[in-house]
């Protein structure tokens, strides 16, 4: 039955379809007031007004450019017959229901008419600015490598168990997620993965879910276009600890220092594992070689020490594979059911990927888009480089402004930095640019400028010689790239191989003759 709705009697008196949940605002929210109604009792919701089905309650959320409330008048018409709002509203022909926080309302309402899934899985939440997916990957290979059927959701996917789409969100709006956990629970997966964004948690999309194991990987400068400054940042990223269970294991990266001030955060009785690199933690890594086939090390807890051998590059891949240990530790597997499945992992789509098309030239692509990211991307691909290495980036329009100078000073850790555009929106994309350069100048390196991005790849692929490494970064895994209001295909890996498909053919053509 879809959309059932009471505006003064209690859910019991509904004639409801088998295995339908009803939920009575009154009940669900003690300290809501109603306007035309004495409560709510809600089997389906909505927040978009375009999807609104008859009887479903349409859900006022607050954008970010504009107010919802005009949305209104369509979600009713479309049929909704009563509306959750953060204010009384005059003219409306519909029962209201009044609450604090409508997202937080929002999310919880999702949840629960979803059966409540988190608490039907075992579900694993990973925060951080860098280092999410390959974590969450890593994580999901290793329960997979135990015997354990594993969903996602994150960055590139969200795959319910059985079936993977592409993610439109690194977190996905809190219908979609209980959705989500929802199909997961029917096709009777046992553990959850998800990459949990700062957004999400400021918008409370992840209230109502409960986490076995929640994991932030770092803090460094991101999103300031929309948390102003790094304390409202990582306030919102410590955010995730209230989602964990009250037996719940929390994980943090020791070599931040934001990441280890969130210690204090925990309650009594949940368990706290860290890890580092650099610092004393319960985890730690040793013994490490890196190489263009990938890095080797050995993995120290307690009195246990296991080697690992994994394709990933890098020494923050490293921190990433400690990170994963710790969540699948807090989920009761044994040291070498991990190992196995860090070692099964091949490889992170757009996370320092390799492209291997027979070229005498290296080349890596990588999802860094932050200052951080791409230092550490540059510094793991020159352990791997022999000569010398070029790096194409730049940076997203319409987001902060205030890391591309930032990104330029990064960068400038290459031989050869070659500014493109990322996804300019509604942006001048050389503006963008310049402000890159800027940053690369005040380092004493002069960069090249070349706006179209196929265009500098290709420059960068014909410049690069044997024994040189091309990293691409910014976008990684993206199948698209945002030109103002359009959307047009476009992915780093598939202009690669094209060119160098097409100077195959030169080349054959050159001998023929």
């Amino acid at each position: 039955m879809h959309g059932s709705y009471l505006t003064s009697m209690s859910s019991s008196s509904l004639s409801l379809s088998p295995g339908t949940i009803a939920i009575s605002l009154r009940s669900q929210f003690p300290s809501a007031s109603f306007v035309d109604c004495a409560d709510i009792c809600v089997t389906s919701l909505q927040s978009d007004s375009r999807r609104c089905q008859p009887g479903d309650l349409f859900v006022v959320i607050a954008g970010t450019r504009e107010s919802a409330e005009k949305y209104i008048p369509e979600a009713i018409k479309n049929g909704a017959k009563a509306v959750l709002t953060g204010r009384p509203l005059t003219g409306l022909e519909v029962p209201q229901c009044i609450v604090a926080d409508v997202r937080k309302a929002y999310a919880i309402l999702c949840m629960e008419l979803a059966d409540r899934p988190s608490r039907q899985l075992e579900a694993v939440g990973i925060t951080g600015t860098n280092g999410k997916t390959t974590v969450s990957w890593l994580v999901r290979s290793i329960l997979q490598s135990a015997g354990h059927k594993t969903g996602l959701s994150g960055t590139v996917e969200y795959h319910d168990g059985n079936k993977s789409r592409p993610s439109s969100l690194t977190t996905p709006d809190a219908l979609e997620l209980s959705q989500l956990l929802s199909a997961m629970v029917k096709n009777e997966v046992t553990h959850a993965v998800m990459e949990v964004s700062s957004h999400a948690l400021d918008q409370s999309r992840l209230a109502g879910t409960q986490l076995a194991v929640a994991a932030v990987t770092n803090v460094t400068q991101d999103h300031f276009d929309y948390h102003q400054n790094l304390k409202n940042y990582a306030a919102c990223k410590a955010r995730i600890i209230q989602h964990l269970k009250p037996e719940g294991t929390l994980v943090l990266n020791f070599d931040d220092p934001v990441c280890r001030s969130m210690a204090d955060g925990k309650q009594s009785d949940q368990k706290l594992l860290t890890y580092g690199l650099e610092s004393e933690a319960d985890l730690q890594a040793t013994g490490i070689q890196e190489s263009a086939a990938g890095t080797e090390f050995e993995i120290v807890f307690e009195a246990d020490t296991v080697s690992v051998s994994t394709t990933l590059i890098g020494r923050h891949n490293v921190s990433n594979c400690l990170a994963a240990t710790a969540v699948c530790l807090g989920l009761g597997l044994s040291l070498q059911e991990i190992v196995t499945g860090i070692q099964a992992l091949e490889n992170v789509p757009g996370r320092m990927e390799q492209v291997n098309c027979g070229q005498s030239c290296s080349v890596l692509i990588d999802y860094a888009h932050t200052d951080d990211a791409l230092r550490h991307a540059i510094l793991s691909a020159r352990q791997v480089c022999n000569r010398r290495l070029f790096c194409v980036f730049g940076a997203g329009g319409d987001r902060d402004s205030s890391k591309r100078g930032l990104l330029g000073i990064a960068g400038s850790e290459a031989d050869r930095v070659i500014i493109t555009s990322d996804n300019p929106r509604s942006e001048d994309p050389f503006q963008i640019m310049k402000a890159i350069a800027a940053g690369c100048q005040s380092q004493g390196v002069t960069p090249e400028l070349i706006e179209d991005r196929k265009a500098a790849i290709e420059y960068a692929l014909s410049e690069a010689g044997a024994g040189d490494l091309v990293l691409i970064a910014g976008k990684g895994h993206e199948c698209e790239q945002i030109l103002r209001d359009r959307k047009v295909p476009f992915r780093d890996r598939l202009v690669v191989e094209q060119y160098f498909a097409e100077q195959k053919i030169s080349d054959s053509q050159k001998v023929s003759a």
